[in-house]
């Protein structure tokens, strides 16, 4: 079960974006880490993070976690974004850079990032079969599939965007490995 299914009394979900950044380079983790997360605050996501763990192996770190970034759009719709981070053969490396001496970490490193639209985030057409009848009468005549494509396109925005963010990133603090 996935971090989307658990737990939720809310209304329905639909998958908008799936995608990946995935290279071995070298860069700073620390300041990876905050710019990605600054990166969805500025977009007006709130960030958790969650199932953080970290090991050490002959090869490096290994580093795994998930964020579930979320943006309410509506008291109807919300924006989420799941992002699985792992990070493996992590090591300390010292780079020359513009003539000077940068402490780096070299790795290969994978962000993987899922996005969905939901509707009726807070549950309150799940209550009775006739609220959930009434609600596809609600998405499909009053709110009309424009609006939903409009937040759809949105979302999926949001994603490829934080993916180009990242690459760029990586492209331009550190070099591949």
């Amino acid at each position: 079960m996935d971090w989307q299914e658990k737990g939720h009394r809310a209304g329905h979900k639909d998958k908008v974006f799936e995608g990946k950044v995935a290279q071995d380079s070298i860069f700073k983790f620390k300041d990876l880490y905050k710019f990605a997360y600054e990166w969805l605050v500025d977009e007006q996501y709130q960030v958790i993070e969650k199932n953080y763990k970290e090991k050490v192996t002959p090869d490096g770190k290994e580093i795994e976690f998930e964020w579930n970034a979320t943006r309410k759009i509506t008291d109807y719709f919300k924006f989420e974004i799941g992002l699985k981070w792992r990070l493996l053969r992590l090591q300390d490396v010292e780079i020359t850079q513009n003539g000077e001496k940068r402490k780096m970490d070299k790795g290969s490193i994978e962000v993987k990032v899922t996005a969905f639209l939901e509707r009726d985030y807070e549950g309150r057409w799940e209550t009775s079969p006739f609220k959930k009848f009434m609600r596809g009468i609600y998405d499909t005549f009053l709110l009309g599939r424009t609006r939903i494509e409009a937040f759809q396109g949105k979302l999926f925005t949001d994603a490829d965007s934080f993916i180009a963010q990242v690459k760029s990133y990586l492209t331009i603090t550190g070099r591949r490995g």
